[in-house]
């Protein structure tokens, strides 16, 4: 069962594409929006966790989300 998983703030996102070069697993996509491209997560279903893009991010667009789940 996945606790953790990942958001992007779309307004923080500058396209670098730096997320999607250290994903392992493959995540990230891009989307063009209205006036700029963004990233977007395309797989987060393949998510392991790893945070690499959280770590790289120079715009802290991106961020940790923690699921309590009961049990």
């Amino acid at each position: 069962m996945k606790t953790k998983s990942i958001q992007i703030d779309r307004r923080k996102c500058q396209y670098c594409g730096k997320c999607a070069s250290v994903c392992p697993k493959g995540v990230f996509g891009e989307k063009t929006g209205l006036f700029r491209k963004v990233v977007q997560i395309i797989k987060p279903q393949a998510c392991i966790g790893c945070f690499s893009c959280l770590a790289v991010c120079p715009n802290q667009a991106i961020t940790e989300i923690k699921h309590n789940f009961i049990l």
